[in-house]
C-alpha cells in the first residue's frame, strides 16, 4: 500500500498552456485553458513515478457541497457554458445489423480535430455524458473544450458490456475516422465501461485508432498485460487511471498495483495514475482535469 505523502505541494500546468491545434507535424497539438480556475486540481497532494502517479487532494465539503447547487444533481451556473448546445445532437448509426445510438456535439458532421467519446458505466446511458449539471460541471467542460476548438464529443449507447457493445463503440470510432481523418480519437470509460476500453485496447486492429483512453473508477484487466498494445512500443497507446481512494466498488489498491504490474512489465509505457484522496466511485468522472489527461495524451504524437 503506497503511503500518501505530505502535503505542500503545488500543481503547475505551464508545460500544458501553449495552443496549436492541427497544426505542422514538429508541433504537439494541445487545447487551451477553458475555466482552468475552476477545474484544476485544488492541491497536489504528492507525486512520485516522474509524476506519473499523483495523490489529488479532495474534500468532499469543497469539491462537492460547495460546488453544486444542489449536490450530486446540479452544479453552480458559472462552471458551465451553454455554447455547445446549438451543435448538440441525438444520432444513430447503422452497424453489424443494429442501430447505435449516440449524442455528440462539435464537429458532429465531420472535419474534427479530436475525437472523444464517452463510455457510460452501467446503469447509466448516453445521455449521461452530455448532462450539463451533474458531476460537478466536469461534462460540460469537456462539451466546451471540444465545441470551441473544433472538436467533436460524443456520449456513446451500446448494446452491452461484451462484444455487442465493444462492437458498438468501435463502429462510432470508424464513422468519425471515415469523416475526420485527421483527427486524433480519445475513448473515456467509466465504472464498468472501463470493460469495453480494455476490449479495445487489446484488440490490436482497434488500438492503432486511439491516441489514448482515459479510466474513471474502472475495472482492470489482467489480459492487458500480454497484448501487443502493451507489449510492443509503436503500439502503445497512453493510459489515464483515476480511482478515488473511498470506491467501493473497485479497490483502488488492487488499481494502483495494477499501474504498477503495467509500469513493470512494459517500463516507459505512457501510464499515468491520479488518486484522488477521500474520493468515492464516481469522483475521478466529477474531478479528473480533462484539458490537463488530453494535452498529456496529445504532447506524446
Amino acid at each position: 500500500m503506497r503511503a500518501l505523502l505530505s502535503a505542500g505541494l503545488r500543481y503547475g500546468l505551464a508545460a500544458l498552456t501553449g495552443f496549436t491545434l492541427l497544426c505542422g507535424p514538429a508541433s504537439a497539438q494541445s487545447l487551451p485553458p477553458y475555466k482552468d480556475s475552476l477545474f484544476a486540481y485544488p492541491r497536489l497532494i504528492s507525486s512520485n513515478d516522474d509524476g506519473t502517479y499523483e495523490v489529488v487532494e479532495y474534500i468532499k465539503a469543497r469539491d462537492l457541497h460547495e460546488r453544486d447547487k444542489e449536490p450530486e444533481r446540479e452544479v453552480w451556473g458559472n462552471y458551465v457554458s451553454f455554447h455547445p448546445t446549438s451543435s448538440q445532437a441525438d444520432l444513430e448509426l447503422k452497424a453489424n445489423g443494429r442501430a447505435v445510438k449516440y449524442m455528440a456535439t462539435g464537429k458532429t458532421e465531420g472535419g474534427a480535430s479530436i475525437v472523444v467519446i464517452y463510455v457510460h458505466g452501467q446503469g447509466g446511458n448516453r445521455f449521461q455524458g452530455m448532462n450539463d449539471l451533474t458531476f460537478g460541471g466536469n461534462f460540460n467542460r469537456i462539451k466546451n473544450l471540444m465545441s470551441r476548438n473544433g472538436g467533436v464529443y460524443i456520449s456513446a449507447g451500446f448494446t452491452d458490456f461484451g462484444a455487442k457493445g465493444t462492437e458498438d463503440v468501435a463502429a462510432i470510432i470508424d464513422a468519425y475516422r471515415a469523416s475526420s481523418p485527421r483527427a486524433k480519437t480519445f475513448v473515456a470509460c467509466g465504472s464498468m465501461g472501463s470493460i469495453l476500453c480494455w476490449n479495445l485496447l487489446k484488440d490490436p486492429a482497434q488500438a492503432r485508432k486511439l491516441s489514448g483512453v482515459l479510466l474513471f473508477g474502472a475495472s482492470k484487466d489482467d489480459a492487458f498485460l500480454k497484448s501487443a498494445t502493451l507489449r510492443k512500443a509503436e503500439n502503445n497507446v497512453p493510459l489515464y487511471m483515476g480511482h478515488g481512494s473511498w470506491d467501493n466498488v473497485y479497490d483502488w489498491e488492487k488499481q494502483v498495483a495494477f499501474y504498477e504490474q503495467i509500469r513493470k512489465a512494459a517500463p516507459g509505457y505512457p501510464v499515468r495514475f491520479t488518486l484522488f484522496d477521500t474520493g468515492t466511485h464516481g469522483t475521478p468522472i466529477r474531478m479528473t482535469d480533462w484539458r490537463l489527461i488530453l494535452n498529456w495524451m496529445l504532447s506524446r504524437g
